[in-house]
């Protein structure tokens, strides 16, 4: 009876309440309503874990992997230690691929003129006649052995130029570089990363 009840309006037509509240926004800024609840924050702010579009999830995913196997893909090509397969890591076999991809070595024609040998050999044995087929038998004979002999070569050099360099070749290190040489320089992988007569010192 001695003051207003809470259903009761100030002069401005507003409640005690609403006075209150309005004097509180004025105070901390322009409020547009009531702050809302924890729970309700909480809620807005969550992301589902699985996207609900799962046809564009696994686009995504897809995405995802083929550019994850491009970067392993080039860093292979490229020499990166991190992306090589384990018969391909070390310092001893990267020296030995340098060394090998800075030469010029007869086995790396080896196997394209084995093809062209049974191309010719089967497909113009008419035309060549026994002592034509006997001649390329004992061209290809020849070019067995000097293949073999550049083989030869290059291991012992590989084996001298990393005994200089890192004092004793790993395991396997020797037959490695001697394989690489028997492939085609396009072929090679890790590509090589020096050019023929480049210096590796």
């Amino acid at each position: 009876m001695f003051g207003l009840k809470k259903s009761e309006k100030t002069a401005s037509g507003e409640t005690p309440e609403q006075t209150q509240e309005r004097l509180d926004a004025e105070v901390s800024g322009a409020k547009k309503g009531p702050t809302p609840k924890r729970k309700d924050q909480v809620a807005a702010r969550r992301r589902p874990l699985v996207s609900a579009d799962r046809a564009q999830a696994k686009v995504n995913d897809r995405q995802r992997r083929a550019a994850e196997q491009e970067k392993i893909r080039i860093g292979m090509a490229t020499g990166q230690e991190q992306y090589l397969l384990p018969r391909d890591r070390g310092p001893q076999r990267r020296f030995a691929r340098n060394f090998v991809d800075r030469r010029t070595c007869l086995a790396e024609w080896f196997f394209p003129i084995v093809i062209v040998f049974f191309i010719v050999s089967i497909g113009f044995s008419g035309l060549l006649g026994i002592q034509g087929q006997a001649v390329a038998t004992i061209a290809m004979y020849v070019v067995f052995l000097l293949v073999a002999i550049d083989m030869f070569i290059t291991s012992r050099m590989l084996k001298r130029a990393i005994l200089a360099k890192f004092g004793a070749p790993e395991r396997g290190v020797i037959w490695y570089g001697t394989f690489r040489s028997m492939q085609m320089r396009f072929m090679r992988q890790p590509k090589a990363q020096v050019k023929r007569g480049e210096s590796i010192d």
